[in-house]
Order: structure tokens, then sequence, then C-alpha cells
């Protein structure tokens, strides 16, 4: 199982692309193939993923039934904007600019990768959601873990 990590804060250049630093794309596996797949986060922002990772969750996806349409919506919201990105010999990928208007991506951002994937945010939106973390943070990580731990 895949297992990034790390922050990394970078800049989008004036064509709309994005370096992907060289500490990130060590922990890429072989099958990616400097291949990426993007699409939009849950929040305002965008995530990308490895190829290979991305084949999986593809899967997952196609699995919905298009006869259900709570299922046949989240197909939709979920794959809006879902783009393939290939590195070029610049480490760069080129960001699709309605993504990059979703997530109001440019100049200064902010990579923080976990699990998975990579969430691309705006600098001022990723510290705006620094900013509005829970006041409890520890009463917030007891709710969420135990409930985890009980389902193992």
């Amino acid at each position: 199982m895949l297992n990034l990590h790390g922050e990394y804060e970078c800049k989008l250049d004036a064509k709309g692309r994005l370096i992907i630093p060289a500490a990130l794309k060590k922990q890429l596996p072989a099958e990616a193939k400097d291949a990426f797949f993007i699409n939009r986060g849950f929040e305002k922002c965008c995530v990308l993923y490895p190829a290979n990772e991305w084949d999986s969750i593809a899967g997952e996806i196609n699995k919905l039934s298009d006869y259900i349409k709570k299922e046949r919506d989240f197909k939709r919201y979920f794959l809006r904007g879902a783009s393939k990105l290939d590195m070029d010999s610049a480490s760069r990928v080129l960001l699709p600019k309605s993504l990059q208007e979703y997530a109001d991506l440019k100049g200064d951002l902010v990579l923080l990768a976990y699990g998975n994937k990579v969430e691309i945010w705006s600098k001022a939106e990723y510290e705006n959601m620094l900013n509005a973390e829970p006041e409890d943070f520890s009463a917030l990580a007891e709710e969420v873990m135990s409930k985890r731990k009980n389902e193992e």
C-alpha cells in the first residue's frame, strides 16, 4: 500500500505547470510511470493520484450503479474535471485550467501528501484550512480514531 507523506511549498508557473518536488517524486512507485490523474478535492483543493492508484480508485467508482441516483451523482461529482497528467523531463505537470480556477491555484501552492494521494492547495486556502483547526483537536482525534479502532 502506498504511503506518501510530506508537506511541500511550491509555485505554479505562468503556464500552469507545477514541478513535482524531488522528495515527493522519490516516493512514487515505478508503476506510476511518471503519470498522474487529478480531480477536484472535497474541499477547495485538487487531488493528485499516481496513475496506478487512480486505476484502483476508478475501478471502485465504476462499480457504482448508474441506476441509483445517489451513486450516479457521486460518480459525476467525483469524476468532474478528472484528467490524466504526464510528467515531463523537468518533473513538471500541466494543471488543467478548469481545476486551477476551481481551487484558485496560482502562484504559491502547498502540496500535502498522505496515503495514496497529494492534495494541491493554494497557499492562502491551505492556511485558512489550518486556521480552522478544531479548538479541541484531541477530542476529534479520540472520536475519529476510537471508531476506527472499534471497527477492527
